[in-house]
């Protein structure tokens, strides 16, 4: 490592864990993001993002359930009533990560402030780690991913990544339903089975993605 220039090993030890955990196959992951019925409908029909959905906006994946389920209150909010799960390629999140960006400057990570911003204006993918979260929403130490996509990582991610589309608002229901209910455990069972995400060599390092 060269002097002046930052150290991501360092930056992991001396951070909370950012980690990818996710349903997923030999081929595939499971992300999750939530619509209102007018995308939603269309878009399982058809297995795959049509109109009215905007492939020129960006829009955020996310690989974490519960994390989703803590951004759209399980299916209640406005704009967020249908949750889905989008099975898509491996190797297609895998060029996301590493074309990716933090959208914040962290001054461990980046070399310097202009730098992170030259990389923020140019990649088609930024990445947020925010606390992933209990089934009753609480804050947990480790950090889950939330990635944008925009551009080039849109289209790819539209045309040529998604393997297929599920809706799974139903269950986001029932879980809350156990909750509201205080049946935490029966709650937790109905969660998706999700494990820490093997990253190759490298992939991840632009945004300090590691298990802890």
């Amino acid at each position: 490592m060269e002097a002046g220039r930052p150290d991501p090993r360092r930056f992991r030890r001396d951070h909370p864990p950012r980690q990818i955990r996710a349903t997923y196959t030999a081929d595939t992951l499971t992300v999750y993001q939530a619509y209102p019925p007018e995308i939603a409908g269309p878009a399982v029909a058809a297995g795959r993002f049509v109109p009215p959905f905007k492939r020129d906006r960006m829009t955020w994946i996310k690989p974490s359930f519960r994390w989703m389920m803590y951004r759209c209150g399980w299916a209640r909010k406005p704009g967020q009533e249908r949750v889905l799960a989008v099975e898509i390629d491996r190797a297609g999140f895998e060029w996301a990560l590493a074309h990716a960006c933090l959208s914040g400057y962290e001054p461990g990570l980046h070399a310097d402030r202009d730098g992170w911003a030259q990389r923020l204006r140019t990649s088609p993918v930024r990445v947020q780690w925010d606390p992933e979260r209990t089934v009753r929403a609480q804050p947990l130490r480790h950090r889950s991913l939330q990635m944008g996509l925009a551009g080039e990582a849109a289209r790819r991610y539209v045309d040529e990544w998604i393997v297929g589309i599920t809706d799974v608002t139903a269950t986001a229901r029932a879980i809350r339903a156990r909750l509201d209910a205080g049946d935490d455990a029966s709650a937790e069972a109905l969660l998706p089975a999700e494990r820490p995400y093997p990253l190759p060599t490298g992939v991840g390092d632009a945004v300090a993605a590691h298990p802890g």
